[in-house]
């Protein structure tokens, strides 16, 4: 895959010290990598890099909203999400990701491509439930919710049972715990 320039940082000629990046994340982004879970999206991403004599430390962070459907109504809604993420940047022989919080650049690397880490970081931010807050505290009407309580299987009929469907055998058993 393609590097997307405006997520390249070119460190070599920054000094030492914190630098700040920040980035606006919009449908596009999610485009590159062929992601289409959501409908819109707008998350800021900021990427605070600090260099040191040996090493690189990012620390991203991430916040907004995408807006998805909702797993159980197909409802579309915006799910607020959060996320950060520490990352050492190492430099040694060759190229190695293998480990999730230290990626080592090879010697003579001026630049650090993140957009994989913050396409990673909105997509886990995201709950794997997807369910719409009006269906958890019973604001949205949605005829396929209707339809889901209509089809499920009712507690109301198992609490409707009377007496004399059970068992006669139990009868003769809760007889023996009154007969003390």
């Amino acid at each position: 895959m393609k590097p997307l320039k405006e997520f390249t940082i070119p460190f070599v000629g920054l000094k030492i010290g914190k630098h700040q990046f920040n980035f606006d994340i919009k449908e596009t982004f999610f485009e590159h990598f062929e992601y289409e879970d959501f409908n819109s999206v707008k998350v800021k991403a900021d990427v605070i890099l600090e260099k040191k004599s040996t090493l690189l430390e990012l620390n991203f962070k991430i916040s907004g909203f995408v807006n998805i459907n909702c797993d159980l109504t197909n409802e579309p809604y915006d799910q607020i999400i959060e996320n950060d993420f520490n990352l050492v940047v190492n430099f040694g022989d060759e190229y190695n990701d293998e480990n999730i919080d230290i990626l080592i650049l090879p010697h003579g690397t001026y630049e650090i491509s993140i957009q994989q880490y913050i396409y990673e970081l909105i997509v886990l931010a995201v709950p794997i439930k997807r369910v719409h807050p009006g269906v958890e505290d019973g604001t949205l009407d949605s005829d396929i919710l209707e339809k889901l309580e209509e089809l499920s299987p009712g507690l109301k009929e198992k609490n409707e049972q009377n007496e004399d469907d059970i068992d006669p055998r139990w009868n003769t058993l809760k007889k023996l715990l009154t007969d003390k």
